[in-house]
């Protein structure tokens, strides 16, 4: 899936197992970018926009086999749509940078590849909603599942129905990022997120200046 610049802004994706830290290097990241006078707008998915907030709760919450991976996809990019049209292109047409929380390789990794959909069907829904309308940077923040997931039980929320589906399919959404990555290294940037805040936030930083210095300068 192909990714050009399509618009004044800027569009970065954080991708990842659950419990690799994303918040908080999203929030990280979108400080040091203001302080350069950027507008930046912080977004999420399933989420972001009314419409995706909605299908969110749907999605996230209750039995791990509440949905099968069609039934999933296809809420995902019913979400997603709605997210483009009324957050993401806004945003990057007054040129700002749009960071969001998960992005469309979340649907091919979880329910494309980990959940066995296929490649194929979640390319097809990618083409019909997404397009040339995808983030020019994605940084996959990558976490031993094990630490993964006790990381992200320790935060207690009701959204848990993925992280309830096993240690053996989050190693399979793992690799599923990973092999992202590989297919698409000039926009993908696999980051370590083993150490400390202060250290992966340093690393992101690092892939911003070689890739796009004028992002963080003033």
């Amino acid at each position: 899936m192909t990714t050009p610049v399509s618009s004044s802004g800027f569009f970065i994706s954080f991708e990842g197992g659950d419990g690799a830290g994303k918040s908080t290097q999203i929030e990280l990241l979108a400080e040091a970018l203001r302080q350069t006078g950027r507008e930046v707008v912080i977004t999420r998915e399933p989420g972001g926009s009314p419409g995706g907030e909605a299908i969110r709760k749907l999605l996230l919450e209750g039995d791990a086999n509440k949905w099968s991976p069609i039934s999933e996809a296809l809420l995902m990019y019913a979400a997603r749509a709605d997210h483009l049209e009324r957050t993401i292109e806004p945003a990057l047409k007054r040129g700002a940078v749009v960071i969001t929380d998960r992005f469309a390789d979340s649907t091919m990794a979880y329910q494309g590849l980990a959940g066995d959909l296929g490649e194929k069907a979640v390319t097809t829904l990618y083409q019909l909603v997404v397009a040339a309308r995808g983030p020019d940077l994605t940084i996959i923040l990558d976490l031993p599942v094990e630490e993964g997931l006790k990381r992200s039980g320790a935060t207690g929320d009701a959204e848990q129905r993925f992280e309830s589906k096993g240690a053996a399919y989050q190693e399979k959404v793992r690799q599923a990022f990973l092999e992202i990555a590989r297919r698409e290294p000039e926009r993908c940037a696999v980051v370590s997120a083993k150490d400390g805040i202060a250290d992966v936030a340093g690393r992101i930083r690092e892939v911003i200046q070689t890739r796009f210095p004028q992002l963080l300068s003033r």
